[in-house]
């Protein structure tokens, strides 16, 4: 069938629907739906819950529809106002590594190419914690970051109350991708990351100590990254 041109009616008016002009987001507001900043809410509750009835696959579906909703610059800059930057970043010294995985993946996603969120990153102490977790430090557990929901299955699920294990493979790479998306044309963040590579004794990529590496020099920045890649496949 072809398309029906409006005809208007004697009054002047047609039968053409009203276009709206409010977003996805408000409409869903109106006919009572949750916005976004309620399913990221719900989504770092069901994350970091307590309830052992809630299994680790469950954890991971909420924390995959959690990055897919920060992808969104808006989303990511409710992160700060929604005070889900601390709960997240506690979810780096989780018990299960897929939890910390996809902790890092969020991190890199909220920060990328949004100074906003890279300053709250470093204002919370983020940098330090990726910088560790990338050249294969576990991150102590605390309270709230203690695995809940299924048994552990191995040994690398074990508390690491004094953080002396080895963080695998898979979460090093994904802290790298979160560091690189941090660090990147954010000049505290990449200074805050020079630091603390020389204080972890992983400096040798970073220039002379006190010289300042410029976090708008891709180049500068693809060597620093680079390097903690190269110890990574090393690994």
């Amino acid at each position: 069938m072809g398309h029906r041109e409006s005809v208007p009616g004697p009054d002047g008016t047609t039968n053409d629907q009203p276009r709206s002009t409010l977003n996805p987001e408000a409409l869903a507001a109106m006919m009572g739906g949750p916005s976004d900043a309620d399913l990221m809410l719900e989504s770092m509750a069901a994350i970091t819950s307590p309830d052992p009835e809630i299994s680790l696959e469950s954890r991971l579906t909420a924390f995959d529809n959690f990055e897919q909703l920060i992808e969104s610059l808006d989303n990511a800059n409710l992160l700060s106002k929604l005070g889900l930057w601390t709960p997240l970043l506690e979810c780096l010294a989780h018990d299960e590594a897929e939890i910390r995985l996809m902790t890092a993946w969020c991190v890199g996603t909220a920060v990328q190419n949004n100074e906003p969120s890279q300053e709250r990153l470093v204002a919370l102490g983020g940098i330090e914690k990726l910088v560790q977790m990338a050249i294969g430090k576990r991150l102590p557990t605390t309270s709230t970051s203690a695995s809940s929901g299924e048994e552990a299955k191995s040994g690398d699920n074990k508390k690491n109350e004094g953080g002396d294990e080895e963080e695998t493979k898979d979460v090093r790479r994904k802290a790298l991708y979160a560091l690189s998306s941090a660090i990147r044309n954010y000049q505290p963040a990449m200074d805050v990351c020079a630091a603390e590579l020389r204080r972890q004794g992983h400096g040798e990529n970073t220039g002379e100590e006190g010289k300042t590496i410029d976090a708008t020099d891709m180049d500068a920045v693809d060597t620093v990254i680079g390097g903690l890649r190269d110890k990574v496949t090393s690994a």
